[in-house]
């Protein structure tokens, strides 16, 4: 019997080189910029429908884990970021602390065309402008 162990293997040195040199930032700010920060049709936990979420144009994102998908006919990245902003446009002075705002996860295929996104906001902040 042949005992394989990848923790070793070449993939795996691949995987890191490539999530090393990913910006996280300018990968989701630029998928942020194509719809001009807005969420259009969320729906959050308790199945409440929201027309229109605006997020503030200071978000950091943090890669926060990330996945390779390989089904029989494609395979695919999928990254997790947590968004964070700065409280420190009137909203809360007093308090310089970054606010965690939501999660952001991005699906790509093998080419690093854009397939899918999913979203978990939270929607008491007051750092999202929310229309119902």
């Amino acid at each position: 019997m042949t005992k394989l162990e990848l923790t070793n293997h070449q993939v795996w040195r691949d995987l890191t080189e490539i999530l090393e040199t990913i910006d996280a930032n300018a990968l989701v700010k630029e998928h942020l910029e194509l719809s001009d920060y807005k969420i259009c049709g969320y729906w959050d936990e308790q199945d409440k429908y929201y027309e229109t979420i605006t997020l503030p144009r200071t978000l950091e994102a943090e890669l926060v884990s990330s996945y390779i998908g390989i089904t029989q006919k494609e395979r695919f990245l999928q990254l997790k970021f947590f968004f964070l902003a700065s409280a420190v446009d009137g909203t809360n002075t007093a308090n310089n602390n970054s606010q965690k705002l939501g999660e952001l996860v991005l699906i790509y295929n093998e080419n690093l065309e854009f397939i899918d996104e999913n979203w978990l906001l939270d929607i008491d902040s007051p750092m999202l402008e929310i229309q119902l």
